[in-house]
């Protein structure tokens, strides 16, 4: 973090905003010129600060996916077994997103698929048979009313 000065800091919140945004238009928002802006955010990417840039898909108007958030609780809390699990479960297409936590689960999964026969198919067929998953509980997602991608920074 302390190689990031405030012009670094404010391509990051410009981008979050609007992705498509062009190197004239951060520059001329950020007051500088064109070409320090095209090095600067030419080094956020090489150095791992911007991951990628993405369209948001509304999943409502674009499919009839369903989404799950299905927390998992392991049997086995050493550290070769979590990071096992971590390696095996981010491999699945389903698994859109991964998180270690604290509290009576040990992970978060954010699970997307096709229908509740997918689901199903991938509860029992994929992730059940993981080693050392123990209890799994699931929360699916009725309505979307919020989601917010972008950090504050």
């Amino acid at each position: 973090m302390s190689k990031l000065d405030p012009t670094h800091l404010g391509i990051l919140r410009l981008l979050q905003e609007d992705a498509r945004m062009t190197h004239k238009e951060l520059a001329r928002r950020l007051r500088k010129s064109v070409s320090p802006i095209f090095e600067r955010v030419k080094w956020l990417e090489q150095n791992g600060y911007i991951k990628g840039y993405t369209a948001l898909v509304d999943l409502q108007k674009s499919s009839n996916s369903i989404i799950s958030y299905t927390h998992i609780q392991m049997n086995d809390h050493s550290e070769e077994a979590l990071s096992a699990f971590q390696r095996e479960v981010v491999l699945f297409d389903d698994v859109r997103e991964c998180y270690y936590i604290t509290g009576n689960f040990d992970f978060i999964l954010k699970i997307v698929s096709p229908d509740m026969k997918g689901y199903n198919d991938f509860l029992r067929g994929q992730l059940s048979k993981l080693p050392n998953v123990g209890s799994v509980q699931s929360f699916l997602v009725l309505s979307e009313e919020k989601r917010d991608t972008t950090y504050k920074i």
